[in-house]
């Protein structure tokens, strides 16, 4: 007899899977303070938001797979060790390359929270309560890339940036004590053999995975661009201080927390595809209308503040629908394979999170086109391909 799945809190869930995300996004408040401490150029201190998800990509893969093999708690205990090292590494730093080696390290033990909690969440929620849960606790996790840059603001702007490099070691620790207390284990039984490479070739002939796989790689890559751009443009442009800077990520969260709140509400009149092309749309639009903003002249005036965080308001406010559809979606024809299958489509999205956010790291020149041109590029993309899943899924409706 198999025993009964145990499932923890929810708000253990967000948290675990949600310090990833404060990790990543905490110190962008510090990034000119660190380029000019450690004499690297913006684009070299950018690099360390894209080698994050480098080894967040690798991490998702390792701890995946390995939360098949030994377990969901220890998978996810052994994470968190390495991410609590990795911080501290990242403290200790006195070199751009120091920093970007450490910040992989920490992003390779972070990316448990992300994985393994999925998979906890996908074998211990039935299906027809899983689009709502996903989009609640996406509704949360929206504020956990803005509580990470507030955070940041404060302890840059009072302590410096080494302090806030220590509050995630602070945080590693509080994290790591609070899952060895509280989390159960959710492996109801050892995986059989699982040939990965199998795996793989089911997941790599699924073009609905390659389709998911780009929509939240794309998601992402735009979410993060704009917190590796933003301390450059609010900070530097418009001469803000890094505190007031934390607050107004707050204000450009709630865009997220709308629009998964929005997702969730139409779930009762469209599918979870028609949401995610709908959303699609929506960043699409910001993303025009944030363009011909910067394209017609941009001061460093209130409006021209007020018009820029309500473009971007539109283009999270879309990301924030399409998040968590795709992200329920995706594996639903590979539960016989969870935690393998949800280890290399982690990988496979991070890998496109990673390429995109470097691709803004690298086409960063301080010039404020740039940003909106290339969400544009991404958004577009994303639309074309969020059309191609819903003709595919009305393809296999009427054949059924």
């Amino acid at each position: 007899m198999e025993r009964k799945i145990s499932t923890p809190s929810l708000f253990l869930l967000i948290i675990l899977v949600g310090f990833p995300q404060i990790s990543e996004t905490i110190y962008t408040p510090a990034l000119p303070d660190i380029a000019n401490h450690l004499d690297a150029s913006s684009s070299m201190i950018q690099l360390t938001l894209s080698i994050y998800f480098l080894g967040f990509a690798v991490g998702v893969f390792c701890w995946g797979r390995l939360s098949d093999s030994i377990g969901r708690r220890p998978a996810m205990l052994w994470g968190i060790f390495v991410y609590g090292l990795g911080s501290l590494g990242c403290y200790l730093s006195d070199s751009a390359g120091w920093l970007l080696l450490c910040r992989f390290t920490q992003a390779f033990g972070a990316s448990t929270g992300s994985v393994v909690t999925q998979t906890i969440l996908r074998e211990s929620i039935e299906a027809a309560k899983r689009h709502a849960v996903f989009a609640q606790i996406s509704a949360a996790l929206a504020f956990t890339p803005a509580i990470g840059p507030l955070i940041g603001g404060w302890v840059d702007q009072l302590f410096g940036f080494k302090a806030v490099f220590f509050t995630l070691v602070g945080m590693s620790v509080a994290i790591f004590i609070w899952t060895f207390a509280s989390l159960p284990e959710t492996r109801v039984s050892a995986a059989a053999n699982i040939h990965t490479l199998s795996v793989w070739k089911r997941l790599i002939s699924d073009r609905r995975i390659g389709a998911f796989t780009f929509l939240i790689g794309g998601t992402n890559g735009i979410l993060f661009s704009y917190y590796a751009e933003a301390p450059f443009i609010f900070i530097e442009f418009f001469r803000m201080t890094p505190g007031l800077f934390g607050f107004l990520g707050i204000f450009v969260a709630l865009s997220s927390v709308f629009g998964a709140m929005l997702s969730k509400k139409l779930l009762n009149s469209f599918s979870a595809e028609n949401i995610i092309l709908i959303g699609s749309l929506v960043t699409t639009f910001g993303a025009i209308c944030l363009t011909g903003f910067t394209l017609f002249g941009v001061s460093p005036s209130i409006l021209s503040l007020a018009l820029m965080v309500a473009s971007i308001f539109i283009i999270l406010l879309g990301i924030g629908m399409t998040i968590p559809n795709c992200l329920s979606l995706a594996l639903v024809a590979y539960g016989d394979v969870l935690g393998t299958a949800g280890a290399i489509f982690g990988l496979g999205y991070y890998i496109v999170v990673s390429l995109i956010t470097s691709g803004m790291s690298w086409l960063h020149n301080g010039s404020l086109v740039t940003m909106p041109v290339y969400f544009l590029m991404v958004a577009i993309l994303m639309s074309l391909v969020s059309k191609k899943i819903i003709v595919r899924h009305n393809t296999n409706e009427s054949s059924l």
